[in-house]
């Protein structure tokens, strides 16, 4: 998951997963979206690769690329545990700090 986090931090590579959200593309179509060489689009290309965020499948002369909808559940999953554990010690803290204040001073 480590990899993940660190493909996601990058925001071309953010924006390459939302395009691949509406569709499968090739590298050539990814690249029409963004001003930079079509040899760093492929470098982002394959950190997602790497990262498992993104799959490959050659189809002729084009590899198409679609995203891997496993992995991104697994750290949307974490992400959720994470936020819910927060909330949760959140809550625990008001209802004690209420109920602190809710007691009578000797």
């Amino acid at each position: 998951m480590n990899e993940s986090f660190k493909a996601l931090a990058d925001p071309t590579r953010r924006q390459i997963i939302r395009l691949l959200r509406d569709k499968d593309r090739t590298a050539g179509e990814i690249a029409e979206f963004f001003n930079m060489s079509k040899p760093s689009i492929s470098h982002h290309l394959n950190t997602l690769k790497h990262a498992g965020l993104v799959q490959d499948e050659r189809q002729g002369q084009f590899i198409r690329y679609t995203l891997n909808t496993t992995v991104l559940d697994e750290v949307l999953g974490w992400l959720l545990e994470l936020t819910d554990s927060v909330q949760g010690n959140n809550r625990r803290q008001k209802k004690q700090e209420h109920s602190k204040s809710a007691k009578p001073e000797e």
